[in-house]
């Protein structure tokens, strides 16, 4: 009966990891028509997630006791997961293709594993040291180095951007590890003797879109923006779209479903697991990319991103005290990664 049920809550989670990639794999699809409709990328990535953190409002107030708790938490998750990546990410595929830009976001694990080694003087195995070598390689397929970088340069550095976010969102889950953690792994004790509880991820979540709402407030100006093209159409390879109908997909499916579907099926699965999932976010966002928008990738970039994946698997399973799995372009697995952190104790970030 216990092996049973363990098996229908296994499937249920995988659905849910797979429902979860699909909605984040989307977002840039969903997205690049707005922006070459005439929105600027950081008006896009305002509406996204100011529109989000409209919804997650009743979560914020449920779980508003976090600000006072956990300000350090909620700021970095607002900063890096959400107002950087996004940014970066969307900025990107406004002059790069929306694969090409999701990969080179993969670099993210590697790029953890330097900071590891090299800036906390922490040993990383071999197969670690493998992973990185992957996923260089491969990234060097898939922008066709051969080619001169045929690629528009300053496209594939705001998407390395978006990868570096994703580097301080990690820095910052594994420096919050300590805060949860004792040195030995055992949950420390506060001041009047209680344990040391992590966040819980959907408040850190509605905060963190709350932060990054206002964060993008600032700097997108959004009172500037052409608010009549949200009423026209948008060209998805050559047919027109109703622009709100993109815009209520990036807010609706691509972040509050993807989010929520990614914390639940993390409390299914294992963080492993989930993380094997997410990436599968890269697969689908090219996929969808290629067939609604007409983005085809060449075979050596086909297998490049093949390579890109594997290393980016390799090197975040094999660091110590490893993320779960990215936080992609739309934060994909954000919502994995934050999951797992939070609930193994290690996400002040």
């Amino acid at each position: 009966m216990h092996a049973s049920r363990g098996t229908q809550k296994r499937s249920a989670g995988l659905g849910l990891a797979l429902l979860s990639a699909f909605a984040f794999g989307g977002s840039g699809v969903a997205a690049k028509p707005l922006i070459e409709a005439g929105l600027d990328p950081l008006h896009v990535v305002w509406l996204r997630v100011a529109g989000a953190a409209l919804i997650m409002l009743p979560v914020a107030w449920r779980h508003r006791n976090l600000v006072r708790e956990r300000p350090a938490l909620l700021a970095g998750f607002g900063l890096f997961a959400v107002a950087g990546v996004q940014a970066c990410y969307f900025a990107a595929i406004s002059r790069i293709p929306v694969g090409v830009a999701l990969l080179v976001e993969y670099l993210a694990p590697a790029l953890v594993l330097g900071w590891v080694r090299f800036v906390q003087r922490r040993p990383v195995t071999r197969a670690a040291a493998l992973g990185v070598v992957l996923a260089v390689g491969g990234l060097a397929c898939v922008v066709e180095v051969w080619a001169g970088l045929s690629f528009d340069a300053l496209g594939l550095l705001l998407a390395l951007g978006a990868a570096c976010c994703q580097v301080g969102y990690f820095v910052l889950s594994d420096h919050g590890g300590q805060e949860a953690k004792g040195r030995d792994g055992r949950e420390s004790k506060g001041g009047d003797g209680g344990s040391v509880e992590p966040p819980p991820p959907l408040g850190v979540i509605a905060y963190g879109l709350i932060v990054g709402a206002l964060v993008l407030t600032v700097v997108a100006r959004p009172w500037g923006m052409d608010w009549s093209l949200l009423g026209g159409t948008a060209g998805m390879n050559g047919t027109g779209v109703p622009a709100w109908v993109l815009l209520g997909w990036i807010v609706l499916i691509a972040t509050v479903l993807a989010y929520g579907t990614g914390v639940v099926s993390v409390r299914m699965l294992s963080p492993q697991v989930a993380g094997v999932v997410a990436c599968l976010e890269a697969v689908i966002a090219t996929v969808l990319a290629w067939v609604l928008l007409g983005e085809h990738l060449s075979a050596p970039q086909l297998i490049g991103g093949f390579v890109v994946l594997t290393g980016a698997f390799i090197a975040q399973s094999s660091a110590p005290k490893p993320p779960s799995g990215p936080v992609a372009a739309g934060a994909g697995a954000a919502a994995a990664a934050a999951e797992s952190e939070l609930s193994a104790g290690r996400a002040s970030h």
